[in-house]
């Protein structure tokens, strides 16, 4: 074929170009004059008009029709879906919403990770801590619902030096015994086990002549309430002294002791020091005052029943008045000094106590009263007063008492006197009898 065979076709084709080309400006000046003048939406006419795709595609630089915009209040999904929430009772997965505006655009669903136990929980995000049942509430067992679960441990329990990881792990040991609560001596026989100015001034030593370190009450302290525990200050002995106390010459020599010997307990004799005399009932407050603001952490402090006159020493002398107004005083100065430490007391019930010992500790102003039922043939009418104060007294030979103590609602505090000497194997068979 000659070259002049394609003249006609290329001259045609030209043509057909600028045909077009004319067609696209009469088009575009219509779309402006027609549409956008009178204000028409051109893409709800031409969204779906074949022609117009067709044109697009042709010539991409052709303007395309706008796309319809919808107004905020009318969005009902992001145009990029967001992730699954979290999968939980209180929060169900909700479906993602497609995008009406692009259909041929398929959202990307996230993906799930399942498990055995539940193909619909999908996966946490980093930064998003899983919902987690919150752990069964432990039922307390009647004996751990008891305000105070307390074992006395002796002054001398600190002797020999015990250094601090000893104290701690004391501590620790009575916690793990199901205690809350340490009764712990801190003075007996007429001297304290720490470090005293009182002491110093008054009798010109500082504390007993046991060996014992000087921070063992603050370890003692800071591991109980760590421990979630209680610290009382045991006044073990009280008032009354024997003569292997340090004080005894002195007390003699100074006339500081009541006549006659107390022997409330047939084993041992005592001498009870005098509060009638003034510089013994100073000393004795002065020492309460200065304990509670050298320990101003220290929870209680507790006195006993050597806190007492035995109606059986000599003379027909009533010394119950003279005892109310010292005690009520010495309460009334430890408060001033520290309100937030409670006096405490563990005596026989009203009547004993003030029929035989001449302490009437009602009148008193304690702040806690623990009946001592240490007589296994008067116990019963000891429980029924116990049931009217705070708490009972008992001794390790009477662990068999515990299960009914524990079971009596009535009874809010159960304190336990190792009478044998050994509180950790009392600790221990405290532990055993629930444990059964």
């Amino acid at each position: 074929m000659s070259n002049n065979d394609h003249k006609p076709s290329r001259l045609f084709d030209f043509g057909c170009l600028v045909e077009i080309l004319i067609f696209i400006l009469i088009f575009g000046g219509g779309y402006w004059w027609f549409f956008e003048k009178n204000n028409y939406n051109l893409s709800e006419l031409l969204a779906d008009n074949p022609i117009a795709i067709q044109l697009g595609e042709t010539f991409p630089n052709l303007p395309l029709p706008r796309q319809k915009q919808t107004p905020p209040s009318e969005n009902k999904a992001p145009t990029t879906p967001s992730p699954l929430p979290i999968s939980s009772p209180k929060n169900k997965t909700q479906p993602i919403i497609p995008d009406s505006n692009q259909p041929n655009t398929k959202p990307v669903e996230p993906k799930i990770q399942t498990s055995p136990q539940n193909n619909t929980q999908p996966v946490t995000p980093d930064n998003d801590k899983p919902e987690t049942k919150p752990s069964p509430k432990k039922i307390s067992t009647p004996w751990e619902k008891k305000k105070i679960r307390g074992i006395y441990l002796s002054r001398y329990q600190v002797t020999n030096n015990a250094g601090e990881a000893t104290i701690r792990q004391r501590v620790k040991y009575y916690k793990s015994q199901g205690f809350n609560t340490i009764i712990h001596g801190v003075w007996g026989n007429g001297c304290t086990m720490y470090k005293s100015q009182v002491m110093q001034d008054t009798l010109g030593y500082n504390s007993c002549p046991n060996n014992f370190n000087s921070q063992w009450l603050n370890w003692l302290i800071d591991e109980a309430h760590k421990q979630g525990m209680e610290v009382h200050a045991y006044f073990e002995k009280g008032i009354k002294i024997d003569k292997n106390s340090p004080i005894f010459d002195k007390a003699i020599e100074n006339k500081w002791l009541v006549p006659g010997v107390d022997r409330t307990y047939s084993n041992i004799e005592h001498y009870v020091l005098d509060v009638e005399v003034p510089e013994i009932a100073n000393f004795f407050t002065n020492i309460v005052v200065e304990f509670v603001k050298k320990y101003p952490t220290i929870d209680a402090i507790q006195w006993d029943d050597y806190l007492g006159y035995h109606a059986e020493l000599p003379g027909k002398v009533d010394r119950t008045a003279k005892l109310t107004n010292f005690t009520q005083k010495m309460i009334t100065e430890m408060k001033k000094a520290n309100n937030s430490v409670s006096f405490d007391l563990s005596h026989h019930n009203p009547y004993w106590s003030k029929r035989y010992f001449a302490a009437d500790w009602e009148n008193w102003s304690i702040d806690r009263a623990f009946i001592q039922a240490y007589n296994e043939d008067n116990f019963q009418a000891e429980l029924d007063y116990a049931k009217k104060y705070d708490g009972i007294a008992i001794t390790d030979q009477q662990l068999h008492r515990l299960q009914e103590l524990a079971n009596n609602e009535n009874i809010d505090s159960v304190l336990v006197f190792p009478l044998s000497g050994k509180p950790e194997e009392t600790a221990s068979r405290v532990k055993k009898s629930f444990d059964k």
